[in-house]
């Protein structure tokens, strides 16, 4: 090892640093000395979805999810969830190292990586802890993908998982000794950036929209704010004059047909989700299983007369977020405010038993999905 760079000993040394504090694979402290068997983690992520998007919020009339809808049925629904930056890398470098964008560097969709050892990754520190690791779908993280060494997530499926729940589903059905930390990473609701542009849709199509008095109505904050700041107004200058939004142009009704096409595209990605709740009750470890549910950053659709994400309006930046054990995490709705990128792994080492990284500045919100007040 003394030949190793300083960057390389300090990153296994920190590893094996967590493994010897972490708690004994396979269980954890359960008061009063006793050890109950760690739960499995599942976290279920789609891409560019809002947090208002599930039927269980807005009602069946317009769309249908009734597998998000399950889980909020056995589980916690946060309604204040935020991400750290509605844009996917830096988003998603944030949930998957408890770090501030600021803190990473990462704040643009950019190639640029991060130094594993001052920013462990998530896969790391739950391998570390006994973990058996696999990450599925779009990567969208600032390690490399061939790195397992460096992320940590020891079973790995690209393309195959963005469009599919089938590669996740095979993971958690496979027998095993040790408990799993499963990521389902989806693409869709995604595939909305292409529609916007009349483009043919990467995971299929989803066929034509009705006329617009069949479509949902407008949001009801469709039109731009009085008020609206100078950068805004100079983004939507700038994104009209090189056409990659044409919604400049958009009537009511366009408006209104591309609010129906996203929500064909919430429920095709809701049937992926199917997907993997089905393998994980037929496997028989629903009971031992913490499911996270959440998206990378959300989508106005229509809202502001703006749609994609980048900006900090409350429909790009809140996102879906439920945690869900049957039988152990209490269903309810939960108002306290989450933040998405620093608070999601100390909550996951949380309900896990496992030591959280004291340099996160991230609380984990385990005492609200167990039911109490922060």
């Amino acid at each position: 090892m003394e030949n190793l760079p300083a960057s390389r000993r300090d990153f296994l040394k920190s590893a094996a640093l967590a493994a010897a504090s972490a708690v004994m694979p396979g269980s954890r402290l359960s008061g009063a000395g006793e050890t109950a068997k760690q739960p499995n983690l599942l976290l279920i992520m789609t891409d560019q979805q809002f947090g208002d998007t599930m039927s269980c919020v807005i009602g069946s009339e317009y769309l249908h999810t009734p597998n998000m809808d399950s889980l909020a049925a056995t589980g916690m629904r946060y309604t204040r969830a935020y991400t750290a930056n509605p844009l996917c890398i830096p988003a998603r470098a944030s949930m998957f190292t408890g770090r501030y964008p600021h803190e990473t560097g990462i704040q643009t969709n950019t190639n640029e990586k991060i130094d594993p050892a001052r920013y462990p990754c998530m896969g790391r520190i739950f391998q570390a802890a006994g973990y058996e690791t696999g990450f599925f779908g779009k990567w969208h993280l600032p390690f490399a993908e061939s790195r397992a060494d460096e992320h940590g997530f020891g079973a790995y499926a690209g393309k195959p998982g963005v469009y599919s729940g089938e590669p996740v589903a095979e993971f958690i059905r496979k027998k095993r000794e040790r408990p799993f930390l499963a990521v389902a990473s989806f693409l869709n609701p995604h595939n909305i950036c292409e529609w916007a542009r009349g483009e043919e849709l990467p995971g299929g199509p989803i066929g034509d929209p009705p006329s617009p008095d069949r479509c949902p109505p407008l949001m009801p904050n469709a039109v731009p704010p009085h008020d609206e700041t100078d950068i805004m107004a100079h983004m939507r200058r700038a994104y009209q004059a090189h056409r990659l939004f044409p919604v400049g142009a958009f009537t009511d009704g366009k408006w209104r047909q591309l609010i129906w096409a996203y929500y064909r595209l919430v429920e095709k990605v809701d049937q992926q989700v199917g997907t993997v709740l089905q393998a994980l009750r037929e496997s028989g470890q629903e009971k031992d299983t913490v499911v996270v549910f959440l998206s990378d950053h959300g989508e106005c659709h229509g809202a502001h007369r703006w749609n994609q994400k980048t900006v900090f309006y409350d429909e790009s930046a809140r996102v879906p977020l439920i945690v869900s054990r049957r039988g152990t995490i209490p269903t309810g709705i939960c108002d306290s405010l989450v933040h998405t990128g620093v608070d999601l792994i100390p909550t996951l080492c949380d309900l896990a038993g496992v030591q959280t990284p004291k340099q996160l500045p991230g609380r984990s919100f385990q005492t609200q999905a167990a039911g109490h007040k922060a």
